[in-house]
């Protein structure tokens, strides 16, 4: 299978992580605890995978521009974050007076419709320069689907709005995530651009919404799992260099 098809198959498989997330909190009462170890686990592997391999290979691409383009692709979806879309918990909202209009609600899919055009254009990035690159920035961001999906639907669900919508709009913001792959295959060239941009929003997903949500568990444990994230890269890469020599 070539590259361009594995980033095809390999993003649709995460877009319908989107889709289980929402599907998960609409059809059944899963156990919110549960669902703060993906974020941990999200979060560890993910911060870890764009520090020790999204940014480095973004330098080999282009040493000049890549800490202003990383920089602005952080920096962008901090905007998004405080314009397009008001303040939400990251893996699921219960506070339904924060989400009395339509305009809001939907304002929070474009939000992390965005955060997940960017997860598409990061994993075709990465197949376009190696298959590992690719694997690896696939599992950081399948990792935190289950929780993006949950969270779109949840709030969908907090506006008033019906299972029916919730799930539309997780198809919404999965659908994203193929888009950003269909770019940087039909323009590959873009990933000079396309990748340290991704890395940017990936270290804002990480480290700014993800992380948060890990400290407000209380005691170790969820500290243990996001360590879990980072000791299962750091695996996952000796492996992958053994194997690669």
């Amino acid at each position: 299978m070539s590259n361009f098809a594995l980033s095809l198959v390999l993003g649709l498989v995460a877009a319908l992580a989107d889709v289980l997330g929402a599907l998960i909190l609409v059809r059944t009462h899963w156990e919110k605890r549960y669902l703060r170890y993906f974020v941990a686990l999200g979060a560890g592997f993910m911060l870890s995978a764009v520090l020790l391999e999204m940014v480095p290979e973004s330098f080999r691409l282009s040493f000049r521009w890549t800490p202003l383009l990383v920089l602005g692709g952080y920096c962008l979806i901090h905007l998004l974050e405080h314009t397009v879309t008001p303040h939400f918990q990251f893996g699921g909202e219960t506070h339904h007076h924060d989400f009395i209009s339509t305009h809001t609600s939907n304002s929070v899919v474009v939000g992390l419709a965005a955060h997940s055009l960017f997860d598409g254009v990061a994993i075709a990035s990465g197949f376009v320069l190696s298959t590992w690159l690719g694997w690896i920035i696939f599992v950081a961001i399948l990792l935190h689907k289950l929780p993006e999906g949950f969270t779109v639907a949840s709030v969908m669900l907090a506006s008033g709005h019906s299972g029916r919508a919730a799930m539309s709009s997780a198809s919404v913001v999965a659908a994203a995530t193929l888009a950003g792959i269909l770019v940087i295959n039909v323009f590959p060239g873009w990933v000079r651009v396309g990748l340290p941009v991704a890395a940017g929003v990936a270290i804002y997903v990480s480290a700014t919404d993800l992380v948060p949500e890990v400290n407000r568990e209380p005691g170790i444990r969820m500290a243990l799992v996001f360590f879990a994230g980072v000791a299962g890269f750091l695996i996952c890469k000796f492996i992958a260099d053994g194997l690669l020599r």
